[in-house]
Parts: C-alpha cells; sequence; structure tokens
C-alpha cells in the first residue's frame, strides 16, 4: 500500500477522507470486539473504486478484490451454517435460503445493522451523488470487509464475526431477502427522490385454497414491475424486488 499512502499524503481532500477513517474505525473496532493485525487491509475494503480514481491509482487498489474474497468466503460459511443449522432441509431449499441471505438486499442490511456507511471512502463526485447510500456500494463494502477479516484474522474469526452479528437475522428457515426489497425499494427511491413508491393489486386467480395474485409497484404513478405471489404481501414482495432490479442498476 506505500504507493497508495504516498499519493494520499500528497492530496489534501483524500488525506482527510482517510484520517476521517481511521477516527470512525477506531470506535467500529471497539464496538464489534475487533482486534486487527492489518489495518490497511481494512482500510482498502473500504475504499471505493471512485476514491481510488480521484488518486490516478491502478483498480487493483480499490475494494473490489477484497469484495471477490469476501463474495466467495461469506458464501461457503453461510453454506455450512446453513447445512448444520437446518438438518431437514432438501439442497435445493438450502440453496435458495442461502441466496436469500448472500444477496444486495440483505448484505445492505447487514451492512446498516453494523453501522458502516460511514467508513467507505468515496470519490468527491460519488460522494455528491448519494454513492453512501447506493445498495450496490453498501453490500460491496461489507463483503470486501469480510475478506479482509478473512485474510488478517483466519476463517474461525469470520465464523465467529457472523454468528454474533449476522446469523441472528436468520431466525428460522422461512428467512426471505425479498422482507427486505419493500425497504430497499423505499430507501432507493427516497434517496433519489424519484417519487412515491404505491402498490396495487392488478389481479387474482385460482381456487380460495390456492390463490395467486399479481400486484404493480407504482413510483410516481408509473408503473415500474409487477409480482405475483400465493398471498397479497408475497405478490407485492416480488414486484419491489423486480422494480428495485430494475431501478437499482
Amino acid at each position: 500500500m506505500k504507493e497508495v499512502t504516498k499519493a494520499i499524503e500528497s492530496n489534501p481532500s483524500a488525506k482527510k477522507i482517510l484520517n476521517q477513517f481511521w477516527q470512525d474505525f477506531k470506535v467500529f473496532t471497539t464496538k464489534y470486539d475487533l482486534k486487527p493485525n492489518n489495518k490497511w487491509l481494512y482500510a482498502q475494503s473500504f475504499m471505493h473504486s471512485s476514491y481510488i480514481n480521484d488518486l490516478n491509482l491502478m483498480k487493483i487498489y480499490n475494494n473490489e478484490r477484497l469484495e471477490f474474497l469476501g463474495d466467495a468466503v461469506l458464501e461457503l460459511n453461510v453454506s455450512d451454517y446453513l447445512y448444520k443449522r437446518f438438518s431437514s432441509l432438501p439442497e435445493g431449499e438450502l440453496t435458495k435460503l442461502r441466496a436469500n441471505i448472500v444477496c444486495e438486499p440483505s448484505l445492505v442490511v447487514f451492512s446498516k445493522h453494523l453501522d458502516m456507511a460511514h467508513l467507505i471512502m468515496l470519490g468527491k463526485g460519488e460522494e455528491k451523488t448519494g454513492g453512501r447510500a447506493r445498495p450496490s456500494i453498501l453490500s460491496d463494502a461489507f463483503e470486501a470487509f469480510i475478506g479482509a477479516m478473512y485474510i488478517d484474522l483466519g476463517n474461525a474469526y469470520v465464523v465467529k464475526f457472523l454468528e454474533t452479528n449476522i446469523y441472528p437475522f436468520i431466525q428460522d428457515a422461512a428467512y426471505n431477502q425479498i422482507t427486505d426489497f419493500k425497504t430497499a425499494l423505499q430507501e432507493f427511491v427516497h434517496q433519489q427522490k424519484t417519487g412515491e413508491v404505491t402498490y396495487e393489486l392488478m389481479s387474482e386467480s385460482g381456487p380460495s385454497h390456492n390463490k395467486s395474485f399479481t400486484t404493480g409497484v407504482f413510483i410516481d404513478n408509473t408503473h415500474v414491475a409487477s409480482g405475483t405471489g400465493q398471498s397479497k404481501k408475497m405478490a407485492e414482495q416480488r414486484a419491489a424486488e423486480a422494480a428495485f432490479n430494475i431501478i437499482s442498476k
């Protein structure tokens, strides 16, 4: 990281951002009883590409490589946890459950739970456009942080961290990330100031014991997407998922 530190030292704005990070990270480590050996690994895990771009440095210095590793570490450990925790679930259900846990909306929830947003180091442009609240940036930072922890303290420490701070979210096998999509959509729309989110039941079909509902989601009275489910609530959540995937890209 010598090249990075040298570039930061010569850039007053970037230096100020890093100094603030060190202050906030100290509070973070105390709160979550984290005892890092290599603090720079964690600093890198919160360096967004826009921050590194503003320093005219190569992409390898941003948090994307750590995100790549963290994604794999998270998936493996979540798989191990689910395999042991839900011994009666077949492979297909375990796969769905894992997907619900490691998807972007869930990672955003975890990131917010850990109050990571203020730790992320952004470039000037990204900061001005609300990047600190962008779901993809929050979820990527969470994965990069897990990657840094894995390298620095080992997988056993990662498991302990997840058991304390993340697995309590997973109360039972019915955990589903779509319960977070309505919140994620609402927050994203609010941040972007693009209008009000509303839902409308479009149709329902089938016998009373096996009904199917289709709901549309509207943003500022414009239909964005629809979702179908066996309950009105599920239909709304699936509509929110579809809309979120459309507008957050």
